[in-house]
């Protein structure tokens, strides 16, 4: 396994136990910015600042309000005096495809996976704007 690989699965290891920071029961995602092997930003999906920390309705669907991971890293580093150009994002399932247009517009140029997100048009986008896309395998459950 060459560095980068290495690099890749500990950055995972580290998106994922990030991920356990969100409140969703249906699923928990980590995200981390990494750029010249330092991590920039990180986010987890959940509710706006200042919302109540519940993401599912009664029926246990998503509310419409809740932020995926890339999209809080994204816009937490938008925040701060950091820029993503040039940066990989790792999350822990792939992106769809309104965090895929966030990640392009970010100028971040490569994304590791692990889990397959149900519908993959985030990342056949991803692939159209020559960012680079990678599937890793985890030892995650």
């Amino acid at each position: 396994m060459n560095k980068q690989e290495l690099l890749d699965r500990r950055y995972m290891r580290m998106a994922y136990i990030w991920g356990e920071n969100s409140y969703c029961q249906r699923r928990q995602v980590g995200a981390l910015l990494v750029k010249d092997k330092m991590i920039i930003s990180d986010g987890y999906n959940g509710t706006p600042c200042g919302f109540e920390n519940i993401c599912e309705d009664e029926s246990g669907k998503t509310k419409p309000y809740v932020l995926h991971a890339e999209a809080n890293a994204i816009t937490k580093v938008a925040r701060s005096l950091g820029s993503s150009e040039g940066a990989t994002m790792y999350v822990t399932t792939s992106p769809c495809i309104e965090c895929a247009k966030l990640i392009i517009q970010a100028g971040i140029k490569r994304v590791v996976y692990a889990e397959e997100y149900h519908v993959t048009d985030g990342i056949e986008l991803l692939r159209r704007a020559g960012i680079e896309v990678c599937k890793i395998e985890t030892d995650h459950e």
